[in-house]
């Protein structure tokens, strides 16, 4: 296991595949195979928040707050989800059971036009929506954020953490922040998932990207017959979230979005956790810039051999290992 920059001194727990979830395809379809448990059992009642745009859209995020049953003085933790995910996804779920019984209050935030943002949005997230998170980090309430913030953002979601934090560096109330899996370079994931041997994948995650559009600003009048013709995500890219966003193509939605030249800039302590066996992400780009020795000195990295995209299943616990890892390190922010 790859340990790099300030977080190397904690004593982070081995990774140790369990059985039958053995290798990187199995370790990222496990949740979807098996789910994931419902809301966490020692949570109040869900608070729904409001989020405005400082646009001019008009749009509103959602987010869903809970807070612990025995609450400590600790951060709020607020959950990212990564494309085509809402608060429900099982991975927000899990981690918000996990951050509660810890004492932690946990926002699950709904990006923009996901989940129940999509009734109260025109617009649609994307990689680079980082001026939406420091809206949402701005807005917060001084009774959440009196013990500061820690931000947890899987794949997509992760990406976008990166771009914020490079970007925002004055919201002195985030402590720290964690980035799982993220396609740090939007054009290498683009190749990945496209990639003979992710036809399947490819294919799943384009008809969910698909569905989710449905109804959107982003496509307006056009009928599903345009859809229907988008055969690839780089179709997608090219002729629905680059026109949408002020993008002249795709290639330049990726070049301008990806968080990968960014983290030199990147001021607040955070730990990105990518997996080197991710089917959908390379980790090849992160591992080419620390090896470089040009990220930010208070930027650390854990790459173990194995745990897939988004999973980390492993023996002896129910909570995925990159949550128990994120947990560590934000108690010790």
């Amino acid at each position: 296991m790859l340990i790099r920059g300030p977080a190397s001194v904690l004593s982070f727990p081995a990774f140790r595949q369990r059985f039958p979830w053995i290798g990187g395809d199995l370790q990222t379809l496990r949740s979807a195979l098996r789910g994931g448990p419902g809301v966490a059992p020692d949570a109040t009642a869900t608070i729904r928040m409001s989020f405005p745009s400082s646009d001019g859209s008009d749009d509103v995020l959602q987010g869903a707050l809970n807070s612990p049953a025995h609450p400590r003085d600790k951060p709020l933790i607020v959950l990212i989800h990564g494309l085509t995910g809402s608060e429900n996804s099982t991975h927000m779920i899990v981690a918000a059971q996990e951050f509660l019984s810890r004492g932690h209050a946990v926002l699950r935030l709904n990006q923009r036009g996901a989940g129940p943002s999509r009734a109260t949005c025109q617009g649609h997230y994307h990689a680079g929506r980082s001026d939406d998170l420091a809206g949402v980090i701005g807005q917060l309430p001084e009774v959440l954020t009196r013990y500061g913030v820690c931000l947890l953002a899987v794949s997509l979601g992760g990406n976008m953490l990166l771009k914020f934090l490079a970007e925002y560096p004055r919201f002195s109330q985030v402590k720290a922040a964690v980035a799982v899996c993220p396609p740090i370079s939007l054009k290498a994931a683009q190749l990945r998932i496209m990639a003979r041997r992710n036809t399947i994948y490819h294919r799943h995650l384009l008809n969910r990207m698909k569905r989710e559009i449905q109804g959107s600003e982003l496509i307006k009048e056009r009928a599903d017959e345009f859809l229907r013709r988008l055969t690839t995500v780089f179709d997608f890219d090219d002729q629905v979230v680059a026109p949408g966003n002020g993008f002249a193509d795709a290639s330049d939605y990726y070049r301008r979005c990806s968080a990968l030249d960014l983290l030199e800039a990147v001021d607040t302590p955070t730990l990105i956790i990518h997996p080197a066996d991710d089917p959908w992400v390379p980790v090849d780009p992160l591992l080419a810039r620390i090896q470089s020795g040009s990220p930010a000195p208070n930027l650390s990295v854990l790459v173990p051999a194995h745990g897939g995209h988004v999973g980390s299943h492993g023996r002896g616990s129910d909570v995925p290992w990159y949550i128990a890892c994120a947990a560590l390190f934000f108690d010790r922010a």
